[in-house]
């Protein structure tokens, strides 16, 4: 089945779990830090953190167009594409404008569209269940069916631990941030079924962050030995192999894999940010 993954750089990587690609291709978002463009593809994520921290200036985001999406479905007839919940960005838009386009072209021409109502390692789960059916010869309309259900499953959740970037975005206010930061608050924040972000909990101390976090997967997950959890981490390495322990030794998943974040994930989690998707 020659189809290709087109996804939006809300995708995060790890080669040892998608290889070497050859049928994929991130068509990448840009980042805007003081009226400089960064694209969001082999970009050097030390550098991003560095001008995260520099500025005291709100941190953008730009979507990919529809002529970028065009160009990536232009290089196979057949395409199957996740962009980032379409509560969070422009780009599932983007996507659609340019599928519709793309059939207008070509003759033949197949693009499916999954809002994956997720980001960061949720929407790496779903391209890694995406790529397995396709390499596994499953039927276009089997695999349409089955992503939706699976993206309706998955679970979301993340930890930031700095709220710099937050306050910058309008996510909370400049004063809970310094606040939060002089009483150690780290929030703990979810998705809500819909694709959106909120907020679920608020703990005191990072390290009772990470193990209410533990606790919360046994709460809310089941079926552990059926799922697979993927943890995204931002400059993180460390934390994130040491939550990978914990869970192993709490709950039976099906596999744990971590991811580097990107650009992307690096602007929502921030420097040593975490996020868990199952």
């Amino acid at each position: 089945m020659n189809i290709r993954i087109v996804t939006d750089s809300c995708v995060d990587h790890n080669k040892g779990v998608f290889g070497h690609e050859e049928n994929m291709e991130r068509v990448p978002f840009k980042i805007i830090i003081e009226n400089e463009e960064m694209i969001d593809k082999n970009i050097d994520l030390e550098e991003l953190r560095e001008k995260m921290k520099a500025t005291k200036n709100k941190i953008t985001t730009a979507c990919p167009s529809p002529h970028e999406f065009l160009e990536a479905f232009k290089k196979c007839k057949e395409n199957f594409v996740i962009t980032i919940s379409e509560k969070l960005s422009g780009s599932h838009n983007s996507a659609v404008l340019a599928a519709n386009m793309f059939k207008e072209e070509v003759e033949d021409a197949f693009v499916h569209i999954f809002d994956c109502k997720t980001a960061t390692a949720g929407a790496s789960l779903v391209t890694l269940k995406l790529k397995t059916m396709i390499e596994e010869k499953v039927e276009k309309n089997k695999i349409i069916e089955d992503i939706n259900n699976y993206i309706d499953q998955i679970k979301t959740f993340l930890v930031p631990v700095k709220l710099d970037n937050l306050a910058k975005n309008g996510r909370i206010s400049s004063k809970k941030a310094f606040v939060g930061s002089l009483l150690q608050v780290t929030p703990i924040m979810c998705d809500n079924g819909d694709g959106e972000i909120i907020l679920k909990e608020q703990v005191r101390g990072r390290k009772k962050a990470f193990n209410r976090l533990l606790e919360i997967i046994g709460e809310e997950c089941e079926n552990f030995e059926e799922r697979i959890l993927a943890i995204s981490h931002v400059n993180s390495e460390d934390r994130a192999l040491k939550l990978k322990e914990e869970i192993l030794s709490r709950y039976n998943f099906k596999k744990v894999l971590i991811f580097e974040g990107g650009g992307l994930t690096t602007i929502y989690a921030d420097d040593g940010g975490l996020v868990v998707s199952y």
